[in-house]
């Protein structure tokens, strides 16, 4: 029996609400558009005043280039619920696709205060803070974030490069040496640890 065609029970409401909308998000992740459009719509019939599964109908048209329909998608999910963080970043990441920088980091801002957890925004807020030439908010939240998962490696990486580009090499050097000890056969963090092992020589007047 398809469950999207079953009869809606006149009790546990919020339940199937629940199930439509994590479903919708199961089919999304998969690719599975279509089904998960029916699994939002059911979702928002059952509870017209949550925002999720309007943030879920714009990923999706955001994946499809959709993007006045995304922002659509997105503004109705930020009219039920101001405090989204999710729909905070998908509006952050049009933003960001129109080349609007300033718009998309403020954006993202918004996203990681309600949520500094979002990894998505934290990083578009990295990519956009690299394309302004802009570190100093974003070097805050990474390392927010890293003192609540100390064990990312991805975001380890991302604040060694900012580190490297606002001339802290040890920073850097803690970040990268860090990110080795979880995984040593990481290339890229091999070979910036090369680079700032360089910078610090030439500050130090050591020959390599």
């Amino acid at each position: 029996m398809d469950v999207l065609d079953t009869h809606t029970p006149d009790h546990g409401w919020t339940q199937h609400y629940e199930l439509m909308r994590e479903m919708g998000d199961c089919y999304t992740q998969l690719g599975e558009f279509d089904q998960a459009r029916r699994c939002y719509e059911k979702a928002a019939a059952l509870e017209p005043d949550e925002d999720g599964p309007y943030v879920g109908t714009g990923v999706i048209a955001l994946q499809e280039g959709r993007l006045d329909d995304a922002e659509l998608a997105f503004r109705v999910a930020l009219r039920l619920n101001r405090r989204c963080s999710r729909a905070w970043a998908g509006l952050a990441m049009i933003r960001q696709q129109r080349n609007a920088l300033a718009e998309a980091f403020e954006c993202y801002l918004k996203s990681l205060d309600l949520n500094s957890d979002n990894l998505t925004a934290l990083l578009g807020l990295f990519q956009v803070s690299c394309q302004m030439g802009s570190f100093e908010r974003v070097i805050d939240y990474l390392n927010i974030y890293l003192d609540k998962h100390p064990g990312d490696t991805a975001v380890m990486f991302c604040l060694a490069t900012l580190y490297v580009k606002e001339h802290k090499p040890q920073q850097a050097r803690q970040l990268l040496e860090s990110v080795l000890i979880f995984e040593p056969n990481n290339d890229d963090a091999r070979n910036l640890l090369e680079e700032v092992e360089h910078m610090q020589a030439q500050t130090t007047g050591v020959s390599k």
